[in-house]
């Protein structure tokens, strides 16, 4: 019988080793991932870094005109609820009023009631002064029904109060409920944001254009009146006068800090901005970006005139309020003031004229 020998192991060599090298140290570098020790973040490009903010600030955007949204539910459906129960406790005090005269009336029939009114006619000492008195009685229970039927439908209709304010409340409530989460959304977009600026140096940031920049104050003091004739060569005046009103609070708001869900008067997020320049023309707008592009009539790119409302994103997250020469003034975002930039520096959605 022929003997059964062992196979030889032959040490490992050329690619063999280096494949089996690769796989020991993927191992190792997985394990160390695992267990918390020797992982190194990869570095990212400032554009690289840039890009990532730019994502942020755009869903944290979007995140923000949701809040906007429900904070504006909110606030209505608390304002419907005070003026319903408002009413429900004016009409509890009518009835209470009733139920007082109801108690009086079923007093004095108590105290008086009981006995047969023919029996009442033959012991009287002046049937003629009974007759007359069993007449008021007989119009006193046909009123005191009128009473009792009346306070019937207040109890109906305060029914109907109570039942309506337990809807408004549920509502309220839901509202609520939503601000916490788009607020949870927001900052946390937010402080992403931030930790992702926070490895660029003061020279990147700068570069990016995520620090305020002096050209807008300089803008903003030299800020025109586009309705006059006086206006640069080649700038369009305004189509009205309540148009070049929001484009001048614009202007005298160059500089002013992004803060989230801000109207006004020192910080804005952009619908806050755009808002807060019509009310100082006159014109209340709603409060969010998909609001308010329904507010006016919707204008083409290339018929824009100073004071139009400018959108941006497929979301319409985004706002600005157009001045011309291809310009506008916006609330950017956190990292960022108020400032004029190009309408072209983001997708454009679509535009709308308010005034």
């Amino acid at each position: 019988m022929a003997a059964h020998r062992k196979p030889k192991q032959r040490p490992l060599g050329g690619s063999k080793a280096r494949t089996a090298a690769t796989i020991a140290l993927a191992g190792a570098a997985t394990a160390t991932a695992f267990d918390g020790t020797g992982y190194a973040e990869p570095q990212l490009s400032t554009a690289q870094v840039k890009a990532k903010v730019d994502s942020l600030y755009e869903e944290a955007e979007v995140a923000t005109e949701k809040y906007n949204g429900a904070k504006e539910k909110a606030g209505k459906a608390a304002e419907r609820l005070g003026i319903l129960q408002d009413e429900a406790a004016r009409k509890e005090d009518h009835l209470n009023s009733a139920r007082d005269a109801l108690g009086s009336i079923a007093a004095s029939q108590y105290r008086n009631g009981g006995l047969d009114p023919a029996l009442q006619l033959a012991l009287s000492d002046d049937p003629d002064q009974y007759l007359e008195g069993a007449a008021f009685a007989e119009r006193a229970g046909s009123r005191q029904a009128a009473a009792v039927d009346r306070v019937r439908q207040q109890l109906r209709e305060i029914a109907q109060l109570r039942g309506a304010a337990h809807v408004e409340l549920s509502s309220l409530t839901s509202r609520q409920a939503e601000l916490k989460r788009h607020k949870k959304t927001v900052t946390g977009k937010l402080d992403a944001a931030r930790q992702l600026l926070g490895r660029l140096s003061d020279e990147e940031r700068a570069r990016l254009g995520e620090t305020g920049d002096s050209s807008d104050r300089a803008t903003r003091s030299s800020a025109r009146d586009l309705t006059s004739p006086a206006a640069p060569a080649g700038s369009v005046a305004a189509p009205n006068s309540r148009a070049a009103a929001a484009v001048s609070y614009a202007y005298g708001k160059l500089g002013s800090p992004y803060v989230w869900g801000a109207t006004g008067p020192d910080a804005f997020d952009c619908s806050g901005l755009s808002q807060a320049a019509y009310r100082a023309a006159g014109i209340a707008l709603p409060r969010t970006t998909y609001a308010q592009i329904n507010a006016g009539r919707r204008v083409a790119r290339s018929e824009l005139l100073p004071g139009d409302l400018v959108f941006f994103y497929s979301g319409i997250s985004h706002v600005g309020i157009y001045v011309g020469n291809g310009q506008m003034i916006h609330a950017p975002n956190p990292s960022a003031p108020v400032r004029l930039a190009p309408v072209d520096q983001m997708p454009f959605a679509g535009a709308a004229r308010v005034a």
